[in-house]
C-alpha cells in the first residue's frame, strides 16, 4: 500500500512539475508570419475558416459504423471456443445494429 502511495506522490509531483515547466519555458513571441492562417508563404485569398459539409461527418460515421464492426467481430473465432452459441447470438446482434446504422447513413444519403 505503501508503495502505491510512494508512486501516486512521485507520478503526481513530476507531472506538475513537467506542467510548470511546459507553461514557463517557451517564449511566446508571435509576429505577422505566425499569426497568419496559411504557413505557405502564399497570401490568403478568402477565408481561412470554411465551414465543412454535413456530408463529411455522415461518411465519417459511416467509416466509424464498420471500423467498429471490424474490431469488435475480430476475436469471434477466438471468443467462440468456449460458448459458441452465446457468442454467435452477440455477434448477430452487433451484425444487426451495424446494418441498421448503414440503412439510418443510406437513408440520409450518405452514401451518395
Amino acid at each position: 500500500m505503501n508503495l502505491i502511495l510512494l508512486m501516486l506522490i512521485i507520478t503526481t509531483a513530476l507531472s506538475a512539475l513537467l506542467i510548470m515547466v511546459g507553461f514557463w519555458l517557451p517564449i511566446n513571441m508571435p509576429d505577422q508570419e505566425k499569426v497568419s492562417p496559411y504557413v505557405c508563404g502564399f497570401d490568403p485569398l478568402g477565408s481561412a475558416r470554411l465551414p465543412f459539409s454535413i456530408r463529411f461527418f455522415l461518411i465519417a460515421i459511416l467509416f466509424l459504423l464498420f471500423d467498429l464492426e471490424i474490431a469488435l467481430l475480430l476475436p469471434t473465432p477466438w471468443a467462440t471456443q468456449e460458448n459458441p452459441t452465446n457468442m454467435i447470438i452477440w455477434s448477430f446482434i452487433i451484425l444487426l445494429l451495424l446494418t441498421a446504422g448503414l440503412m439510418y447513413e443510406w437513408a440520409q444519403g450518405g452514401l451518395e
